[in-house]
């Protein structure tokens, strides 16, 4: 959420991308930065053990949903 915060403020449109397993993490992490309307998404959980394959699935899933988080207004 550090990074997206760093981006947002330089005028760069931004999403956090995580885990769904640290869903309350990133809303505590942009409450405490007060960004509460900054853009994250959660890809499902595990990430550490994935396969390469198993990851080019989630982020391929994903794609979509973070295209658009980055172009809402």
């Amino acid at each position: 959420m550090h990074d997206t915060f760093w981006f947002e403020t330089q005028g760069i449109p931004a999403v956090a991308i995580a885990s769904s397993e640290f869903g309350q993490a990133a809303i505590a992490q942009r409450s405490a930065l007060g960004m509460e309307d900054a853009r994250y998404l959660l890809v499902p959980h595990p990430i550490q053990d994935a396969t390469d394959d198993e990851m080019r699935a989630k982020a391929q899933e994903a794609l979509a949903n973070i295209l658009s988080a980055l172009t809402e207004n």
